[in-house]
């Protein structure tokens, strides 16, 4: 017996060994050959181009041309952060998992699913002009040159960046916006239907990564009627994830053919998102409309490859999608798993059954033109005519300008759906009528221009409450069938009761109201701790003392506060869970949770809030005032010392105005510093106080502002 064991024993040796050197010899077979860095050098003396950095390392790109400033604007952005712009492209190109591990190949299968790849190869040259394209390969230009000077840094096989690579990152992007994703993972996990799935739960997608983060945002502006002295504000207040793909990055752009902005970037982005050039500017909110339809398909079940549509079985459309998994050291798999579609649009088969989706977005790579237009547009009219391309499927849009002008667009590619279905719930498969085509023109958008009351404001809330009462849209103008939003955030609350009711506002003032730490009485957080304190404590010494501090506390969430750690980690699973589509914890029990670790860590139940609301990067270790779903929008990660981590919402804040003769004026804060990934870098964490102080720094916008505070300037690829 033992003898059998251990020839057992050795044969199964025998055989991993040998399984692991053919991974190893297929590794080496096709392993990527190294890529000479000579070309990609050389490209670069093509543009002219010089980089400037000022005191807190922001670049401003100075080029000839649009395509001379995006090969800058590439360069400078790889030497702050380049790592996640070769992490996104890798992303993009479905190829994540190579690097990343098993808990990346979602996202691969989510790019052949998509088709993302398959469109930009058909439609790049087609629906982009050779303006656009030229400058998103000016970018990629950038990024390689970058790559190319530091080659120790590149993942092997990665170069080049192209601008399909680009344009591919925008269509893999946007629709997660809106939501995509959390249908996704619906069907995945059997939440639509009523078995499990494959969960995207914790793993490197773009939208949620990790933990998610409530994906938010602040937007207001406001007319000379509305200012007290008589200038047009904005406010530029995206919430975000502090790091990784859709992090932000800071920067000035100018060209010599009219290219001038200011503003964030996302890794892999040439082009301002937000932000203001001379004349105009514009925030950005996250919107969640209806823009995505479930049909429930039958399949022939003696053909796993038919599905019925119109009393007739139809072939599904079959892919297959190839994605190497890196496990460890020098091991990797293949995996290959069937992608299918249907005249719908991709389809999901799950234990609870075949699913197939269709969403705005599909088949649409126009989003780079959109954004280039925006940037370079110069008054309402052509800023209004770059958003009728409606290449961006979702996105607030709060607008404003040097002649006093104001605009709210709720931005999205509407489905243009018929009347009768109930387009909310799962939709029968087997009818082709359901299956949209096209979408609803601009001139049917959610929109406001220039109201009475001179303020607009979006806080992630319904387009139905964006300014005055009287002012507002009305519901019953827009058919059910574009599922419009109707919900109010606190933030939106606190717009309506701090913006809303100052009627002669102040410099001073549009920023007090911005770093406003208070839930409103009609808040998710207020009722959460009145069911609180509802309940009975009976012998419950701790609920009794939780009780006891939430009915004292002013609901602020200051520093000082000692009700606010208490309120914050109570209410915050709650609210996440709500935000994620998943059922919602009782209060009671995370309000246990909270008491258990103050007690643990704190050794009391009102620490101070400063105590456990920390701003952590390198090291600066600094309390941080606001919390979830306050103007001040603050999301931490629990640690093991029982503190909060800031680790999303307030990242880029910018406030811009023009004067009454339509002078710019512009300051803003990162809530790190330029060198988003650069720990060496003195910029890594230098606004960091700045940003917990809740103060601002200049923008540096014309070339006289600029003067005197140039710290090194240098002309990368010069000739």
């Amino acid at each position: 017996m033992l003898r059998i064991v251990k020839t057992g024993g050795l044969g199964l040796i025998g055989c991993a060994l040998a399984v692991l050197a053919i991974i190893l010899v297929r590794g080496a077979i096709e392993a990527p050959a190294p890529l000479d860095p000579a070309a990609l050098i050389k490209r670069a003396t093509d543009y002219d181009v010089v980089i400037r950095r000022d005191e807190w390392g922001v670049p401003h790109v100075l080029g000839k041309t649009d395509a001379d400033a995006a090969f800058g604007v590439g360069f400078a952005h790889a030497e702050d952060d380049y790592a996640t712009i070769e992490e996104v492209a890798i992303a993009t190109r479905g190829q994540l998992a190579s690097i990343k591990g098993q808990q990346a190949a979602v996202n691969d299968y989510l790019v052949h699913l998509m088709r993302v790849w398959e469109t930009v190869e058909a439609r790049y040259d087609s629906d982009l002009s050779p303006e656009v394209r030229r400058v998103i390969e000016a970018y990629a230009d950038g990024v390689n040159y970058h790559a190319a000077l530091h080659p120790d840094r590149v993942v092997p096989g990665f170069l080049p960046l192209t601008g399909k690579d680009v344009a591919a990152g925008f269509m893999f992007k946007t629709p997660f916006f809106y939501g995509l994703d959390k249908t996704l993972t619906a069907i995945f996990e059997g939440r639509i239907g009523t078995a499990g799935g494959l969960s995207k739960e914790g793993v490197d997608a773009f939208l949620p990564t990790q933990a998610p983060l409530p994906v938010g945002s602040n937007a207001v502006a406001l007319s000379p009627v509305r200012s007290a002295d008589g200038t047009t504000r904005l406010l530029v207040n995206s919430h975000q994830p502090f790091t990784g793909p859709v992090a932000w990055w800071e920067a000035v752009v100018r060209s010599e053919e009219g290219w001038h902005v200011a503003g964030g970037f996302f890794p892999g982005t040439p082009f301002m998102l937000h932000g203001h050039n001379r004349h105009l500017g514009w925030a950005n909110t996250v919107n969640e409309p209806d823009l995505i339809d479930v049909y429930a398909l039958t399949v022939n079940p003696d053909n796993a490859d038919q599905y019925w549509l119109d009393n007739e079985w139809r072939n599904f459309e079959k892919q297959v999608a190839t994605i190497r998994v890196d496990l460890w050291g020098p091991f990797w798999w293949t995996a290959k798993r069937d992608v299918l579609f249907s005249a719908h649009g991709p389809v999901l088969k799950t234990e609870a059954g075949a699913y197939a989706v269709r969403y705005a977005g599909m088949g649409e790579i126009r989003q780079v033109e959109q954004y280039y237009a925006l940037n370079k547009a110069t008054q309402l009219g052509e800023w209004i005519e770059a958003m009728k391309l409606q290449a961006l499927p979702s996105i607030n849009y709060i607008y404003a300008d040097r002649q006093g002008n104001i605009a709210y667009v709720y931005n999205a590619q509407f489905p243009a759906r018929a009347d009768g279905p109930d387009w909310s719930g799962v939709l029968p498969g087997d009818d082709s009528s359901l299956i949209w085509q096209g979408y609803l023109p601009f001139d049917a958008v959610p929109k406001l221009f220039n109201p009475n009351s001179g303020f607009l404001y979006n806080a992630n809330n319904t387009p139905f409450r964006a300014t005055a009462a009287n002012d507002n849209l009305r519901p019953e103008d827009f058919p059910a069938t574009m599922g419009i939003q109707t919900d109010m955030t606190n933030r939106a609350l606190r717009a309506e009761e701090t913006w809303g009711a100052d009627r002669s506002i102040t410099a001073e003032k549009f920023r007090i109201y911005k770093y406003d730490l208070q839930y409103s009485d009609s808040s998710h957080m207020a009722k959460l701790i009145d069911q609180i304190l509802q309940a009975d404590a009976g012998d419950d010494a701790d609920l009794a003392e939780a009780q006891r501090i939430l009915a004292g506390w002013d609901r602020v969430a200051n520093q000082e506060s000692r009700g606010a750690a208490l309120g914050v980690l109570m209410a915050e699973p709650v609210v996440r869970a709500g935000l994620a589509g998943r059922p919602a914890p009782a209060a009671l029990d995370t309000l246990r949770d909270a008491i258990g670790t103050l007690k643990t860590h704190h050794g009391r139940l009102d620490p101070a809030w400063g105590e456990v609301n920390r701003l952590r990067r390198g090291s600066v270790d600094l309390p941080v005032d606001g919390g979830p779903d306050t103007l001040r929008a603050i999301y931490g990660a629990l640690q093991d010392d029982g503190t909060l981590t800031a680790r999303g919402g307030d990242t880029l804040i910018m406030f811009v105005e023009w004067d009454r003769a339509g002078r710019l004026r512009s300051e803003s804060v990162h809530q790190f510093g330029t060198a988003t990934r650069d720990e060496s870098s003195p910029h890594y964490a230098d606004q960091a106080p700045l940003f917990a102080a809740m103060q601002t720094k200049p923008v540096y916008f014309e070339e006289e502002d600029l003067t005197g505070h140039v710290v090194e300037s240098y002309r990368p690829g010069a000739r």
